[in-house]
């Protein structure tokens, strides 16, 4: 479905700027295990009520400037 890899270190960046984005998210909600991207997209599509396109190409612009506050 996807190409899309996430590292532990991006991921933990990445995991802050969706919190402030999407406050009511648990840490359950993003619990993330390398390789399971697909999981990880179809989890938040479901809790912030988006297609799973839109919360994939949110990650993917949120890792590509990791450095910035804006998701």
């Amino acid at each position: 479905m996807m190409s899309f890899t996430l590292n532990e270190a991006d991921w933990k960046v990445l995991r802050e700027k969706i919190k402030r984005k999407y406050n009511h998210l648990t840490d359950e909600d993003l619990d993330y295990r390398a390789g399971q991207e697909e999981d990880l997209v179809n989890r938040l599509s479901t809790r912030v009520k988006r297609k799973p396109e839109y919360i994939l190409f949110t990650l993917k612009k949120g890792l590509a400037d990791l450095s910035s506050n804006r998701l």
